[in-house]
């Protein structure tokens, strides 16, 4: 078994691609996605399914799983904020070799810093710097670093 990737649905597809593109150095896997058709209607349960979108590599992974971005042509948002602590998925999480420069790149992108910048010595483990901020849709992201 292998892990594929995580899907993020967007309200804006390019630009969110770009934001991960920008930020955390995720690159594109083409061609772009322009799907529809009665298999995808039986795949979605949707009527008239229309999805565009992109695969972006994950930094540190040549042929590895990617981030998928949709963005549907109808698309709900409810209106519900992801938070850090409701049940399902969580968050997406990037290792850096600065948390604080990365963070700051992610402001510059529209994206917002959700708790403190942490510093937290396991001992053994080693000493974690982490920090939860969210993409400019909203979706919950970690930024991480362990030190030895």
């Amino acid at each position: 078994m292998t892990y594929v990737h995580t899907n993020i649905v967007s309200k804006n597809w390019k630009e969110l691609a770009q934001f991960y593109i920008n930020v955390f150095k995720c690159e594109p896997v083409y061609p772009e996605r322009d799907l529809s058709g009665k298999w995808l209607d039986r795949l979605t349960n949707l009527k008239n399914a229309e999805i565009k979108g992109i695969h972006l590599r994950l930094p540190g992974y040549e042929n590895g799983p990617t981030l998928e971005i949709f963005e549907y042509t109808s698309t709900n948002f409810s209106g519900i904020t992801p938070e850090i602590n409701r049940h399902g998925f969580g968050h997406i999480a990037f290792h850096a070799d600065s948390v604080e420069d990365v963070l700051k790149k992610l402001l510059q992108h529209g994206g917002q810093q959700l708790g403190e910048v942490v510093i937290k010595d396991f001992g053994e483990i080693g000493v974690l710097t982490a920090v939860y901020a969210k993409d400019p849709e909203g979706n919950l992201v970690e930024i991480q670093n362990w030190q030895k």
